[in-house]
C-alpha cells in the first residue's frame, strides 16, 4: 500500500513537473510578499518565555502599582552634562522633553526618576503599553522617541541616550538580523562547495540546494505570519530554522539524488530513475521527516515558552521542506535529467559498493568486536558528561558599540553609582501607607543590608543616592503631594533644598501613589544577575527576603529582575527535559516501528541515538568546559541536542535500516547488509558532512556576535553529534547489531518469522 503511494506520486510528478515548478516559486514569491519577515518577529529575552505562574512573574505582578502591567515596557532616556553638573536649563530642557514624549503614540507614562548624586546626570522614566516581548514594536517606540529627542531643542552640552533593557534589546535586533543573514549566506556557500565535492557536478548542487533555499523563504514567511498573531519566535529559533532546513533539506535532496543516479547508472532513462527514486527512498525522506516533526511538535508539552514555542516553527520549516522534497526536488530532476550529474559521466557501478561497501564486509565478518570497540570509545566520552555545567542563561546588558543604548547604560553606570542598569527588584506590599508610617521602610532597610545579599541597594529612603528621613518623608509627601506629579526643576517659593526635592522626587520609582507597595533596587553580591552563580543565588535571596517581610509586616512580597527570572528558566527547563525527552523517545518509536515493521530495531536504534548524544555532550564539556574553562555550557544544550540528535539521527536510520530490508528481502543478511551499506555510506556520510557543516557555521557565527559563547556550544554540539552519528554510528555500530541480530531485526514482520537469513526470494517492484 504505502510501495503504491510513492510509486504513484513519483509518476505524478514526473508527469506535471512544470506546473509543480511553476507552483512552488510562485507560491512563495506570494507569501515572502504578503506576510511579514521572520526578523521582524524575534524576541531574544528568554524570560519572556516564562508561564504566568512563575514566581519572578507573579512578583513582577505585584510591583504594577509601581512600574505599571509588568506587560508593559520600560525604557529609560539618561541625561549627561558635558559640564561640570547639570544647569537650570539642562532640567528645563529634560522636562520639556519628558512633556513631548508622553505624546509618542502608546506611551502611558513618563516619569522623572531623579538626578545623579554628582548632578552631572538625570533620568527619565517611559512606560509604554507595548510588550517588553514584541520587539518590533519597541523598535517603533524608540524610533519615535529618537525623532521627538531629535527634535527637541536641548543645550549643546546636554546629551540625551536610551537605556535598560528594552532599549539594548531594540539595538540588539539589528544585530540578530545581520547574524541570521551571515548564517543563511555562509551556510549556502558551505553546502554548494561540499555538494560540488561530493557529485563532482556543477548541477547536481544547485539542483539538491534550490528546494531548501526556496523553502528557507516560503517558511520564513508562514512562520513571520504566526509570530506576527501571538507566535513568540527567539532568536535561536531564527538561526535553528535556517541550519535546520539548508542542512535536512539537502539531506532529503541527497537521499533522492543518489538514488536517481544510481537508478541512471543502472540503466534507466531520466524519468524512469526518477519515478523509482521517489517510489523507493519517498517512505524514507516521510519517515525521517515525520521523526522531526513529531519531535519537536513534542515541545508544545513543555512548560519553558522557549521550547514550547521552538517546536511549532520549526516543524512548519521541516513539513514545507518535506513538501518539496517529495515535489519540487523531483520534479526538477525530472526536466534536467542526465544533465544534473553534469559534467560528471555516470559509469556502472562498483559492484562492492565502494569504501563503503568494502568497510562493512570487513566488519560484518566480526560484528560484536567492532561493536564492542564502539561502544567503549562512546562510553568513555559520555563520562564526562558529569561535568556538565548549565550557564548561558540571559545576555548581559551589552548593546552594540556606537548606538545610543550602548552610551546610555554606559552613562548609567557611571553617574548612579549605588544603583544598577539590571536590578534586582524587592517588593512588598505593605498594611498601611509608607508616607504616614515610615518606620517600616527603616527596618526594613536595616535587615536587607544585614542578609549579606546585595552589594547595591536602592530604595525608598535613598531613592538616587542621596538619603532622605523618614521625617522629611512625611513631611515632603504632605507639603508637596504625590512625588510622580513633580516636574523636574523645583517650582520656586517652596523654601526645600535642591537635593532634598530630587530625592523626594525620585521616590516615585520606589513608593507607590498610595504608599502601599514599596520596592529596593539590588545589585546582587555574587556578581552579574545573568550569571549561573547570581541565579543559583536566587533561592537563597528569595528566602533572606520573605524573612525581612515577614519581620515588618508585609502582606505580600515578591523578588523580580533578571536573575530571579533566569533562576525560573533554569528549574522550568530542568523539569522540561526530564518530562519531554521520554515522550519524544516514545514517540519516534512508533515511527520508526510503522516504518521498519519491526518492533526490535526501533530499541537498539534508539539506544544508539541515545549513546551517540551521550558522547557528544561529552565532548562539548570536555572541549568548553575542562580546556577553553567556560563557567558552564548554555543551558539549552543538553535539551536541543537531543531533541535533534534524536530527530535528525533516524533519518540516518531510517534510510540505511529501509535499505537494508529492501536487499534482504532477495539476499542473505550479511551480503544485503554490505550491499545496503555500499549503498547509502556515501549518501548518509555526505548528508551528515553537509548538515554538520551548517552546525558548525551557527557555531563560529555565533562566537564572533557579541554575548554569543553562550549558544555556540550549540551549534558545536550539533555539529560533533551528527559526525559521529554519520560516521560511526550509522555505518558502523548499526550495521554490526543488525548482523548480530540477524532475522530478529524484523521481528514480529513476516521477514522477523523466517527462520533462514533470506525470506520470499521476490524481488521488489522497480
Amino acid at each position: 500500500m504505502v510501495d503504491a503511494v510513492f510509486r504513484a506520486l513519483g509518476r505524478g510528478v514526473v508527469r506535471f513537473r512544470w506546473l509543480i515548478v511553476v507552483l512552488w516559486l510562485v507560491g512563495t514569491g506570494a507569501a515572502v510578499h504578503a506576510l511579514p519577515s521572520l526578523g521582524s518577529e524575534v524576541n531574544n529575552n528568554n524570560s519572556a518565555f516564562l508561564p504566568a505562574s512563575a514566581p519572578s512573574n507573579q512578583a513582577a505582578d505585584l510591583a504594577e502599582p509601581l512600574t505599571g502591567p509588568s506587560d508593559q515596557s520600560l525604557i529609560q532616556v539618561v541625561f549627561v552634562s558635558s559640564g561640570a553638573t547639570l544647569s537650570a536649563s539642562d532640567l528645563s530642557a529634560a522636562q520639556s522633553l519628558a512633556t513631548a514624549l508622553r505624546k509618542v503614540p502608546t506611551v502611558d507614562l513618563v516619569q522623572f526618576a531623579g538626578v545623579s548624586p554628582d548632578r552631572q546626570a538625570a533620568q527619565v522614566l517611559v512606560l509604554s503599553r507595548d510588550s517588553p516581548n514584541d520587539i518590533p514594536s519597541l523598535k517603533t517606540l524608540v524610533d519615535k522617541m529618537q525623532v521627538v529627542v531629535n527634535d527637541t531643542s536641548v543645550p549643546g552640552d546636554l546629551h540625551v541616550h536610551f537605556a535598560g533593557q528594552e532599549a539594548t534589546e531594540v539595538a540588539n535586533q539589528a544585530q540578530s538580523d545581520k547574524q541570521g543573514k551571515e548564517t543563511q549566506l555562509a551556510s549556502l556557500l558551505l553546502i554548494i562547495i561540499l555538494l560540488v565535492f561530493i557529485f563532482r557536478s556543477v548541477v547536481a548542487p544547485l539542483l539538491t540546494l534550490l528546494p531548501a533555499a526556496i523553502v528557507l523563504q516560503l517558511a520564513g514567511a508562514l512562520i513571520g505570519g504566526l509570530g506576527s498573531v501571538g507566535l513568540k519566535v527567539s532568536s535561536i529559533t531564527q538561526l535553528l530554522l535556517i541550519v535546520l532546513i539548508l542542512g535536512a533539506g539537502t539531506d532529503y535532496g541527497l537521499f533522492l539524488v543518489f538514488r536517481v543516479r544510481e537508478e541512471l547508472q543502472a540503466g534507466r532513462t531520466g524519468h524512469e530513475a526518477v519515478e523509482i527514486a521517489v517510489s523507493r527512498v519517498g517512505e524514507s525522506i516521510a519517515g525521517s521527516a515525520s521523526t522531526v516533526i513529531l519531535a519537536l511538535l513534542s515541545l508544545s508539552l513543555a512548560d519553558f515558552g522557549l521550547y514550547k514555542d521552538l517546536g511549532p516553527p520549526l516543524a512548519v520549516g521541516i513539513a514545507v521542506m518535506l513538501l518539496a522534497g517529495l515535489t519540487l526536488l523531483p520534479a526538477l530532476l525530472a526536466i534536467v535529467g542526465r544533465a544534473t550529474f553534469w559534467p560528471f559521466k555516470l559509469h556502472q557501478r562498483d559492484a562492492r559498493g565502494g569504501l563503503w561497501g568494502r568497510t562493512a564486509a570487513r566488519l560484518v565478518q566480526r560484528p560484536a568486536l567492532s561493536l564492542m570497540i564502539g561502544v567503549l570509545v562512546f562510553g568513555a566520552l559520555a563520562i564526562a558528561v558529569v561535568g556538565y555545567k548549565p550557564g548561558g542563561f540571559g545576555g548581559t546588558l551589552t548593546a552594540p558599540p556606537g548606538t545610543s543604548a550602548a552610551a546610555g547604560n554606559a552613562a548609567f553606570q557611571k553617574h548612579f553609582p549605588a544603583a544598577t542598569a539590571n536590578p534586582t527588584n524587592l517588593i512588598m506590599a505593605l498594611p498601611e501607607s509608607a508616607f504616614s508610617d515610615p518606620s517600616r521602610l527603616v527596618k526594613a532597610t536595616q535587615l536587607l543590608r544585614a542578609t549579606g545579599q546585595f552589594s547595591k541597594l536602592v530604595g525608598p529612603l535613598d531613592p538616587n543616592g542621596n538619603p532622605i528621613t523618614p521625617s522629611e518623608l512625611t513631611s515632603l509627601h504632605n507639603q508637596l503631594g504625590p512625588a510622580l506629579q513633580l516636574p523636574a526643576a523645583e517650582p520656586a517659593g517652596t523654601g526645600v533644598p535642591v537635593a532634598l526635592y530630587n530625592s523626594y522626587r525620585a521616590t516615585a520609582r520606589f513608593i507607590s501613589g498610595a504608599g502601599t507597595t514599596v520596592q529596593w533596587e539590588a545589585g546582587l553580591k555574587v556578581g552579574d544577575p545573568t550569571t549561573t552563580a547570581a541565579i543559583n543565588a536566587i533561592p537563597a535571596v528569595r528566602s533572606a527576603f520573605d524573612g525581612v517581610a515577614h519581620a515588618v509586616g508585609a502582606t505580600k512580597s515578591g523578588v523580580a529582575g533578571e536573575a530571579p527570572a533566569l533562576s525560573d528558566v533554569s528549574s522550568i527547563s530542568d523539569r522540561d527535559l526530564k518530562r519531554i525527552v521520554p515522550i519524544a523517545v516514545f514517540v519516534i518509536g512508533i515511527i520508526l516501528a510503522l516504518v521498519l515493521r519491526s518492533l526490535v530495531a526501533p530499541l537498539y536504534l534508539l539506544a544508539s541515538v541515545v549513546i551517540s548524544y551521550l558522547a557528544s555532550l561529552g565532548l562539548a564539556v570536555i572541549v568548553f568546559i575542562y580546556f577553553a574553562h567556560q563557567g558552564g555550557l548554555t543551558f539549552i544544550l543538553p535539551f536541543l541536542m537531543f531533541i535533534f540528535l534524536l530527530a535528525l539521527g533516524e533519518d540516518y536510520n531510517i534510510l540505511v535500516m529501509s535499505r537494508i530490508r529492501e536487499e534482504a528481502a532477495r539476499l542473505p543478511l550479511r551480503e544485503a547488509v554490505v550491499k545496503a551499506i555500499g549503498a547509502t555510506g556515501s549518501t548518509v556520510t555526505s548528508a551528515g558532512l553537509v548538515l554538520a557543516g551548517t552546525f558548525a557555521v551557527f557555531a563560529v557565527i555565533s562566537a564572533r556576535q557579541p554575548g554569543g559563547s553562550s549558544v555556540e556550544s550549540v551549534g558545536f554540539g550539533l555539529a560533533v553529534g551528527i559526525l559521529l552519528d554519520t560516521f560511526v554510528v550509522r555505518t558502523v555500530l548499526v550495521p554490526a547489531t543488525v548482523t548480530l541480530f540477524g532475522r530478529w531485526n524484523w521481528w514480529p514482520s513476516a521477514m522477523g518469522r523466517s527462520p533462514h537469513d533470506t525470506t520470499e526470494t521476490r524481488t521488489p517492484p522497480k
